[in-house]
């Protein structure tokens, strides 16, 4: 048995984190974190976890974790999950971390992004990015793992196989994305108050949304070159999913079919990923850790449609995803 810690504990990831996490036999849930002052019993915070999960919620310190915990799911918004990592890694835990504070591959473009300099930059070059499909092979042994934004997921699931067969260019991409309204958190904000944001649709963060360089960062990994994006995301008044769509230019004339064999082929054995010929909806994927894709050619473009649950492939589910690659697990347990 894995003994695991949450931080962060009474955000929608982690609750969904939990109740994945209560049906993995090889996990014991040992400690819970929030800074709420008078320590709820998680119970009290998640009443859907009533008499499944007998823990009260602490305010501990990063190494007073690691002596309790071998592995640390940080649950934490940017910003603050760099203060923990240093002691957690020092005192052996390993952390799988579900804030972006990781993702990107240096401080100064992290700085650019969101604004205030990198905390931790002495780990920073050492975090896998915790994207299974692409890189088992390095979350296997990895201390540090960055989990992906929801929206880069949908969006490099899609476009990741195609670039890597040479089959479109790494320009000129563009990403039109809608997300429900956990994607923006559990804290109070006016924007996504219910008065707001039902029956009305916005976009939001145009031309500078954080997860634009992530995106270009990954793809170009995959493939060597330069990738450029321009990535829009909306709001939609739903409680969870994502659906994302690409237009891309392709290099050499191209069908839908070829598309389609292209990605059931990279994704032969990844079982988290279906290659679907229908056009998928986020309903499709509610409550699970799959992500659905599809592709077609619409006059000189490619177009793809990928949907996932933003709460579970794009957070809490990938991240048990990589503990199970990182304790030799079968990369379904719990998830399946």
């Amino acid at each position: 048995m894995t003994r695991v810690a949450i931080l962060g504990a009474t955000g929608y990831s982690a609750l969904e984190l939990l109740k994945i996490l209560l049906r993995h036999p090889a996990v014991e849930i040992a400690v819970l974190t929030s800074r709420q002052e008078d320590h709820p019993p998680i119970a009290k915070v998640h009443p859907v976890l009533t008499g499944r999960l007998n823990l009260a919620c602490e305010d501990l310190t990063p190494a007073e974790v690691a002596k309790r915990a071998e592995c640390v799911f940080a649950c934490l918004p940017h910003g603050v999950t760099t203060e923990a990592v240093p002691q957690l890694l020092a005192g052996g835990a390993r952390v799988i971390d579900l804030s972006a504070d990781y993702r990107l591959n240096d401080g100064a473009t992290y700085a650019q992004w969101y604004g205030q300099p990198h905390g931790d930059p002495t780990h920073l070059a050492e975090a896998v990015y915790g994207l299974p499909e692409f890189f088992a092979a390095k979350i296997k042994d990895a201390r540090l793992i960055a989990n992906p934004g929801c929206y880069p997921t949908t969006t490099m699931l899609a476009l990741g196989p195609l670039l890597k067969a040479g089959l479109i260019e790494s320009h000129g991409i563009i990403v039109d994305a809608k997300s429900g309204i956990s994607g923006a958190g559990r804290t109070a904000k006016l924007p996504f108050h219910y008065p707001e944001c039902n029956e009305s649709v916005s976009a939001y963060n145009v031309g500078h949304h954080r997860h634009t360089p992530e995106i270009e960062q990954i793809l170009g990994r995959l493939t060597g070159r330069d990738a450029e994006v321009i990535f829009t995301p909306h709001l939609i008044p739903m409680d969870r999913g994502i659906l994302s769509t690409t237009y891309s230019i392709p290099t050499k004339p191209v069908t839908q079919a070829q598309l389609l064999d292209t990605l059931r082929a990279f994704y032969e054995g990844k079982p988290f990923v279906q290659v679907v010929d229908h056009l998928p909806a986020t309903k499709d994927t509610s409550g699970t850790n799959y992500c659905h894709v599809t592709a077609r050619v619409v006059r000189d473009r490619v177009v793809t449609i990928s949907v996932l649950d933003n709460l579970i492939k794009g957070a809490a589910g990938a991240a048990v995803q990589n503990f199970n690659h990182m304790y030799g697990h079968p990369e379904t347990t719990a998830l399946a």
